[in-house]
């Protein structure tokens, strides 16, 4: 940009590429006279209206003008050479330059670590730079019961994917499946006998995971890694891993795991915790009752309506409601958050090889899942 005022004894010329991200703001250049002294305004010379410079990159040239400066406007009133001038004034500007760098970057967000928040060159250059771990959460939409939203979850999926994506440092999130198998259609069953639940066919359900899955494979990821937040699907995303792994058995680029880690740190683990803090099972529940309702507001709030949760009636599996979630707090569910991100970051970080044997059953056929979990 260019600095200066309208007295031609009051030229600043600071020209200057840095890795920084300047905003400004407001008024046309004319108004500029308004400001306070050379060093409060910016013009940029493609327009004539202030704009916002978007991450400026690489290197610095400043050119300095120091003749007739007013004192009032002289950072350096001593008497001293010009060039001596000159010369501190270039070190004030780098130091208080490289000030503004540092906050600014102290206060850009992370990188993203969701698929759908980046564009397709993005993702390519992550996956060049070795991020080639794909996380694909599996929520499902179905009631639980007056108090919670239809996508618990799906939100909750999306958030802790994220949390262990970036704990692992490697890994990029997908989008969340949101329909899943949830019970017989017509006439309804389980959770399709309350409105609002969407259910597929087994089969519609296995083809998507697949077909998610060989597209993460044609585009250079090697780790595939299906995090299932639903009890009822957990065997099918097991043999739908399995199957791909061996198809594929003489590929040894790309493995498909689910990871039944990240189940059972939500429920069983978690119900431990709980019950270590004086709850018993018919509260804790399995659907919609306490730890479920407990993760739900440690995740949003919004998902939840305190309202609804029941008073002085418990309530009922009438009520789409197996436990009791009048007892639910954020701080409750905040411990199953922590579980679950540390359960699944150190099992992902203690996937074999991928050029050693693949084969790996995520979810044993002894392990019980609660389908209207």
């Amino acid at each position: 940009g260019w600095w200066g005022g309208t007295d031609p004894h009051q030229k600043l010329m600071f020209f200057a590429e840095a890795r920084v991200r300047v905003f400004i703001y407001g008024q046309p250049v004319d108004a500029r006279k308004s400001y306070d002294g050379p060093y409060a305004l910016a013009r940029n010379e493609n327009t004539t209206r202030l704009r916002d410079i978007n991450l400026i990159r690489r290197k610095a040239l400043l050119i300095v003008q120091w003749n007739g400066i007013p004192s009032r406007w002289h950072p350096f009133p001593m008497k001293c050479s010009k060039s001596l001038q000159a010369i501190a004034l270039f070190i004030v500007l780098t130091m208080f330059g490289g000030m503004f760098a540092m906050v600014v970057a102290a206060k850009e967000p992370p990188p993203t670590v969701y698929l759908d928040e980046m564009t397709s060159p993005e993702l390519r250059e992550r996956v060049l730079a070795g991020m080639t771990t794909v996380l694909i959460p599996i929520g499902g939409t179905e009631q639980s019961g007056a108090h919670m939203v239809l996508g618990k979850h799906n939100v909750r999926v999306k958030a802790l994917a994220g949390m262990i994506a970036r704990e692992l440092g490697d890994a990029i999130v997908a989008p969340v499946v949101a329909y899943v198998p949830e019970g017989d259609i017509h006439p309804p069953t389980s959770h399709m006998r309350f409105p609002g639940t969407i259910s597929i066919p087994v089969s519609a359900f296995e083809s998507l995971l697949e077909g998610a899955a060989r597209s993460f494979k044609q585009h250079g990821f090697r780790r595939i890694v299906f995090l299932g937040d639903h009890g009822g699907y957990q065997k099918i995303i097991g043999k739908t891993a399995r199957r791909l792994n061996r198809e594929w058995a003489s590929d040894p680029s790309c493995r498909v795991y689910a990871l039944s880690e990240y189940y059972q740190a939500g429920q069983t683990t978690f119900a431990e915790d709980l019950k270590a803090r004086g709850f018993n099972e018919a509260q804790i529940g399995v659907h919609a009752g306490l730890l479920d309702t407990s993760l739900a507001l440690a995740i949003d709030p919004k998902l939840v309506r305190i309202d609804q949760l029941g008073g002085n009636n418990k309530p009922s599996e009438q009520d789409g409601v197996r436990g009791d979630p009048r007892a639910a707090t954020e701080e409750l569910g905040k411990i199953g958050l922590k579980r679950i991100v540390e359960a699944s970051v150190q099992a992902i970080r203690k996937l074999p090889p991928l050029d050693s044997n693949p084969s790996r059953n995520s979810v044993s056929s002894k392990q019980k899942s609660d389908p209207s979990r």
